[in-house]
């Protein structure tokens, strides 16, 4: 239990990081559904679309690499020095061919050429933070990692505040000074300044990495990393098609009078599943170190075994505490109704991250033996599932296509992954516990929204129960985790 008890602080540690820095950033939510129309908060998502795509093509599999080779190699300078190297190279590639050309890509783009220069700004930075921030994890320092997280995040919050509503306000009063900085219907170009800013004062905080590195680019290694990279590329490309590309086909498949609109409603309420993305993300935070260090560890499945069923556990609580929950939610998040037509998504994009959390925790069987082709496999079959629904079925149902095409894409991805992983590494995965906990969440859920009709009263009920089951039968176990002292 101490290794799980150690991997459990680091989780909430890695938490903290992630769930402080999203309810900040999601205290934007009702602010910009407040300030901006349902079409305008979709241009909104379709530029974040955009940098989640280029988030991943910059990234091109690296920070996994960099795990993977941080714990295997002897000479771990050799690992950082050449990650850094290979990402600060074509990171300021990227950055050349985007000024020389950005007037012709923002018009590709339908966005104002200096909004585009924000976003290449945005895209750089983050970019060039992906080794230093797996260091950080990487060297188990997780404290650091969740203040520099959380501080750069407060910062974006406070600049969207200063420029969406206190620098309109002020500039009305007279004042030369704000009347000069204000840039009128500017709001899409403000959001993304506030976003370019904070990403610059978090490169400048862990950018240091690249002054302390002494530089040796070992190209045998970096060979070897980057046939270990590219299939985490082309997984990353599918899943960020999975996740976000679904934005682009609506406004490609629906009106034009209408699309952006409906973007601007299924972003709103997409970001209800918030919780539980924070929990996966916070869970695949901590684990994934744990499980290139623990590889080579005895039975090392055994533990990855239990990692699953705890995740399940939670994962299932927070699925019908947010499904039964939804109308109070959604009051905090997105008070403005107009965006509110769309809350039929919630239990299928919820349910959905569910599942995707799965296959992160499911996905340690080709990583920890270096079959990444398998996951690039794995994730092209989920984004051809993800394409093939959305361009059928967009122009019948509209954005409910889009909610349902994730579910089916996530569902066999895990599906698959665990079937794969059977063969090719076994986990004895306690499938008995993983089913009556998952399924029975699932039951309760899509009941009380649907067939209750959101009744908040049978919802509670439902979860009461649900609590109570698992504290008879898991209450010793988790206390033995979580009470536990020492290591």
């Amino acid at each position: 239990m101490s290794i799980l008890n150690k991997l459990f602080k680091q989780t909430f540690i890695y938490g903290l990081a992630t769930v402080l820095p999203r309810i900040l950033s999601f205290i934007l939510v009702p602010f910009h559904t407040g300030v901006m129309n349902t079409s305008t908060y979709g241009e909104t998502s379709l530029v974040f679309t955009f940098i989640a795509i280029c988030n991943v093509v910059l990234a091109y599999g690296m920070e996994t690499a960099f795990f993977r080779f941080f714990n295997k190699e002897e000479r771990k300078v050799n690992v950082v020095s050449t990650s850094l190297i290979s990402i600060g190279a074509t990171t300021l590639g990227f950055l050349l061919m985007s000024y020389l050309f950005h007037e012709g890509i923002a018009k590709f783009l339908s966005l104002d050429a200096s909004v585009f220069l924000i976003v290449v700004a945005i895209l750089t930075f983050d970019a060039l933070t992906i080794i230093p921030f797996a260091w950080l994890r990487a060297k188990e320092k997780p404290m650091r990692y969740a203040i520099i997280k959380v501080s750069t995040v407060a910062l974006n919050l406070l600049l969207n505040l200063l420029f969406l509503s206190l620098l309109p306000e002020m500039q009305e009063e007279g004042n030369a000074l704000w009347k000069a900085l204000y840039i009128p219907d500017f709001q899409v170009g403000y959001v993304f300044l506030a976003n370019a800013i904070s990403s610059g004062i978090a490169f400048l905080w862990v950018g240091g990495v690249y002054l302390d590195t002494k530089y040796t680019f070992d190209v045998v290694l970096w060979k070897r990393m980057m046939r270990y990279a590219i299939p985490v590329l082309i997984a990353g490309m599918a899943y960020t098609i999975n996740e976000v590309f679904d934005r682009y086909l609506l406004e490609w498949l629906l009106p034009a009078e209408i699309s952006k609109s409906e973007i601007g409603k299924y972003s709103g309420c997409y970001k209800l599943a918030v919780f539980m993305t924070l929990f996966s993300t916070a869970f695949r935070l901590g684990i994934e170190p744990f499980f290139f260090s623990h590889a080579d560890s005895k039975n090392p499945e055994k533990g990855y075994a239990q990692i699953t069923d705890y995740f399940v556990i939670f994962g299932s609580i927070i699925l019908l505490v947010v499904v039964v929950f939804a109308d109070v939610i959604k009051l905090v998040l997105i008070p403005n109704e107009t965006f509110w037509d769309a809350l039929k998504i919630v239990p299928f994009i919820v349910l959905a991250n569910f599942f995707l959390g799965i296959y992160h925790n499911l996905s340690v069987w080709y990583k920890v033996t270096d079959k990444t082709r398998y996951g690039a496999f794995i994730s092209v079959i989920g984004a051809i599932i993800t394409l093939a629904i959305n361009i059928i079925f967009i122009p019948k149902i509209g954005y409910m296509a889009s909610a349902i095409a994730t579910l089916c894409a996530y569902t066999a991805m895990m599906c698959l992954s665990y079937y794969l992983g059977k063969k090719l590494y076994p986990v004895p995965y306690n499938m008995r516990k993983i089913l009556f906990y998952g399924g029975l969440s699932i039951l309760f859920s899509f009941s009380s929204f649907y067939i209750f009709n959101r009744n908040l009263i049978v919802g509670s009920l439902m979860l009461c129960l649900f609590l109570g089951l698992i504290y008879k039968m898991e209450g010793d176990k988790l206390k033995a985790i979580f009470l536990k002292r020492g290591n």
